[in-house]
């Protein structure tokens, strides 16, 4: 506590000058060091008149300042004044013992000298006496002295004074009798950590630990040394305290019986500092990909740049709101927190328990902005359900740079997955495919594309045709397509005199050809397939070819009809002909002579039926039947086409019979000829 008043004293004694006067004399509690300047001379002046002239002062006070002490212990008592410039002349008068500030006690001190020439500016009391040094005092325990110390020059330079001595001057603070007094130590408080500077602080919540539960005594506070001194402007409540300034406090024995005592008038002096333990961080932003435009993204709050000075030893925890940073309710997943644009709030604490909250603004990279794009594309000539598709056509955004991958669903492309490879050349059908874009900032977006096959348009009017084999005819694509070209490379919509074939028109459809095939067929000529003849009638039996049917035996004259009545014998000739009418077809065949009568009487003359002029058809065969239909006998190439009237090499009964001649004309028809009649057989018994 020494040390702290001594060190009070020399901040304060040059800004001090009150105790000018004897009245107001500063009370030396105890053996001190002190450190003092004075500035001028008090209300009450040293009297001048009278004084002898061998006594000291004798011109009064210049520049000076008074002490009263008292003594605790008897002995010797000495001081010693050392100017701080030893040119000043510091001057002296000590007066007691139990004097009083009346003039007639103050005209003649016990003690006084001056330093005048000394080459070391002091001057005082000493055990030795010289020309600047006064004889010490022996002194008694309980007496009082007043001590006078005057800067004869008047500048403003200062002095300080020791003590010294067998005998020790009173003190509540510090004497031998102070557990009288101070029976525990006074502890200085130690400078008090602050965590905002300026800050409110309470001084009166210090006074405790100051006074350690010694009894009588009091703490004030003050601004400066000044007010400590001069015992003005006490701090009474709360004040702004900064860090950069140190305050005081004084410390004052109460005497419990005597009001008056002169203990009651020491005090002892200490400084308050103060220790910004405050820090700050700094508001950060952090930007983030909103992938997908989603409206969040997932930001890491322990990489916002708020401790840009590293600051050490710092505790950090993240909030979503500043109510939840109010209620502790931290976000447990700052490395990992998806959020929309906002703000959080940072709260760090260092270790002295200070705190600063910072904001950190959650920010978006610039929207991808997409759109949904379309492709066209021809289809594939071997599958006109499928068409080749460059995906990196598409254009789905303005942006550049950008990095394009392609998906064939939402699903993949959101998960980054089954990326389409290569996708310049993707064989699909009619399909939505979706693309995942980058920007330089690695954020994503996805869009739609929409991918069509352009089917083949083929003419609507150009069909396939049936014209007769030796005709012509016109094939016509028919208006609204941008370009043809025919395989008899032709350009025009149509082409005329086409015969019977097969042929191809390209046809263009803005982008897209598309190859129409159109054939032209002769068309199927009728086949006589059979003819039956009854005597001079023949029934025509056709088929194939388009009906309805032609029929002629001069190529001229026809009719619906396919009986034809009265024929010759001998070679006919039939023309028949679709609805085409297309050259006929031709068959000739033959009407055999009639038999109607045999008399196989062996006499030569009609005894045998004979059909050997019909040899040459093919597959002949003369069958003979009886009344109920009972085939009877058969001729053919072996029995030379003849019958005899016999069956079974037997004669038959005379009566009627039915026959029936069939052959296969010789023709690309294989026509089917069948010629019925009836024979009277005669046999003669």
């Amino acid at each position: 506590m020494k040390k702290l008043l001594l060190l009070f004293i020399l901040i304060s004694s040059q800004l001090y000058y009150s105790q000018s006067d004897c009245a107001t004399a500063i009370p030396v509690c105890g053996n001190l060091n002190i450190n003092y300047t004075p500035t001028g001379n008090g209300n009450q002046e040293l009297p001048t008149s009278n004084v002898p002239a061998s006594l000291c002062l004798k011109s009064g006070e210049h520049f000076s300042v008074w002490y009263k002490f008292k003594i605790a212990t008897p002995g010797t008592l000495n001081f010693v004044i050392d100017a701080n410039v030893n040119s000043d002349d510091y001057d002296f008068a000590v007066y007691g013992p139990n004097p009083t500030c009346t003039p007639a006690s103050l005209l003649t001190p016990i003690r006084c000298n001056y330093a005048g020439a000394s080459p070391t500016g002091n001057t005082g009391l000493a055990a030795q006496t010289s020309t600047y040094f006064e004889a010490e005092l022996n002194v008694l325990a309980g007496e009082e002295y007043i001590l006078l110390v005057d800067n004869f020059v008047s500048s403003a330079n200062g002095f300080s004074l020791s003590f010294g001595g067998t005998a020790t001057l009173l003190t509540p603070f510090d004497n031998q009798f102070a557990h009288t007094y101070q029976p525990n130590p006074f502890v200085a408080p130690l400078p008090i950590k602050i965590c905002e500077n300026p800050t409110l602080f309470n001084f009166n919540t210090l006074s405790p630990g100051i006074i350690n539960g010694n009894p009588n005594f009091i703490v004030q506070y003050y601004l400066n040394s000044s007010n400590a001194l001069d015992e003005v402007s006490p701090i009474t409540t709360p004040i702004m305290v900064n860090a950069n300034n140190t305050y005081f406090y004084a410390i004052s024995y109460i005497d419990p019986v005597s009001p008056t005592s002169f203990l009651n008038q020491c005090r002892e002096f200490g400084t308050v500092n103060f220790i910004d333990r405050s820090f700050k961080l700094s508001n950060a932003t952090l930007t983030e990909c909103n992938n997908n435009n989603i409206g969040t993204a997932t930001y890491n709050l322990t990489a916002a740049a708020i401790n840009p000075t590293s600051i050490p030893n710092l505790t950090i925890k993240y909030y979503a709101s500043m109510a939840d940073l109010n209620n502790n309710i931290p976000i447990t997943n700052a490395g990992n927190y998806v959020s929309a644009e906002k703000t959080v709030y940072a709260k760090a604490v260092n270790q002295y328990d200070c705190s600063f909250i910072a904001q950190i603004q959650l920010k978006f990279y610039p929207t991808i902005i997409l759109t949904q794009a379309k492709l066209e594309s021809c289809f594939i000539e071997n599958d006109v359900t499928k068409a080749k598709f460059d995906l990196t056509s598409a254009m789905v955004t303005s942006m550049s740079p950008v990095t394009k991958k392609f998906y064939r669903t939402l699903a993949d492309a959101t998960n980054g997955v089954n990326e389409i490879i290569p996708a310049n050349n993707y064989i699909t059908i009619s399909t939505d495919v979706y693309v995942r874009v980058f920007d330089g900032n690695g954020c994503w977006a996805i869009t739609k594309i929409t991918l069509v096959v352009l089917p083949p348009v083929k003419s609507a009017v150009l069909k396939d045709k049936t014209i007769c084999m030796e005709d012509r005819t016109t094939l016509d694509a028919g208006p609204g397509f941008l370009s043809y070209e025919w395989s008899t490379g032709a350009t025009t919509q149509s082409i005329t005199g086409v015969a019977v074939g097969a042929y191809w028109v390209k046809l263009q459809t803005g982008k897209c050809y598309t190859i129409q095939n159109v054939n032209v067929y002769a068309s199927d000529q009728p086949v006589v397939s059979s003819l039956d003849i009854a005597n001079n009638t023949v029934t025509i039996t056709a088929n194939g070819g388009v009906p309805a049917y032609q029929y002629s035996i001069n190529g001229t004259n026809w009719q619906a009809s396919n009986v034809f009545t009265g024929l010759p014998r001998g070679e006919n000739t039939f023309y028949v002909k679709d609805s085409y009418d297309c050259d006929p077809v031709i068959v000739t065949v033959t009407v055999p002579n009639l038999v109607n009568a045999i008399t196989p009487n062996g006499d030569n003359v009609n005894d045998v039926v004979d059909y050997t002029a019909l040899a040459y058809k093919k597959n002949l065969i003369f069958t003979v039947y009886n009344r109920y239909g009972n085939k009877i006998y058969e001729a053919d190439k072996i029995r030379n086409y003849k019958w005899d009237g016999t069956s079974g090499g037997k004669k038959i009964p005379t009566g009627t019979y039915w026959y029936s001649i069939t052959w296969t004309e010789d023709n690309k028809s294989k026509t089917q000829i069948k010629y019925d009649g009836w024979i009277l057989v005669k046999n003669r018994e």
